[in-house]
């Protein structure tokens, strides 16, 4: 059966590749796997349908047979799980990915998504001009432990594995930051991901649902 997973109606970044739903076509496309998208606008999201799927009400989840999950960490591990390309065969190596996958969503990406919350949402507050330093300080603590681990290796651990998938998913939220400039290694990183086949194809398909109508 062809497994299905939802995706904005109309993605919040343009279809620049940042929403949550990119990362599971990566990992689909990464995998051979053909997949359908079925989009969802805003307020669908919170209607009782789309809520059985996502409690949380957002995006994306993912339906295969009689399976229905959620989480972008969930979804690739479960497709790394069930197709060649995404997790080492070697059963330590495997458990090396995973970490890097936990890593990624649990401690590089918070502060990230922190620094989203300071310019939008609490931009417009007395305080925010001094908080934004310290939210930046915190992302350069990570920055700086990841880019000291990763060296001059093209991935975290080996091969390219669903690690690397979700870190350069997470990373590419600073692009225009320009943050990540300062760590050339991490760049040229997110760089190698950008470039994989895999990457470009869930991307335009992404952006070709938000292109504006000619």
């Amino acid at each position: 059966m062809t497994p299905a997973m939802t995706a904005f109606e109309r993605s919040p970044d343009g279809g620049k590749g940042l929403a949550r739903d990119t990362r599971v076509r990566w990992a689909l496309e990464e995998v051979g796997q053909p997949y359908e998208v079925r989009l969802v606008s805003f307020p669908a999201m919170k209607e009782p349908a789309h809520l059985a799927l996502h409690p949380f009400g957002q995006i994306p989840t993912y339906e295969e047979g009689n399976l229905a999950i959620f989480e972008t960490g969930a979804i690739v591990l479960h497709i790394a799980e069930q197709h060649a390309g995404l997790l080492p065969k070697d059963a330590d190596a495997r458990a090396r990915a995973i970490t890097w996958m936990f890593a990624a969503l649990s401690t590089v990406e918070p502060p990230i998504l922190d620094l989203s919350t300071a310019r939008i949402v609490e931009g417009d507050k007395p305080w925010a001009r001094e908080r934004l330093p310290l939210v930046m300080d915190r992302i350069r603590v990570r920055l700086g432990q990841l880019s000291a681990r990763l060296g001059d290796a093209d991935w975290l651990d080996g091969a390219f594995s669903a690690g690397d998938l979700l870190m350069v998913s997470v990373l590419l939220r600073l692009r225009m930051s320009g943050v990540l400039g300062e760590y050339p290694n991490l760049a040229a990183y997110v760089d190698r991901g950008e470039a994989r086949p895999a990457y470009r194809r869930a991307f335009a398909a992404q952006l070709a649902i938000n292109a504006p109508a000619s």
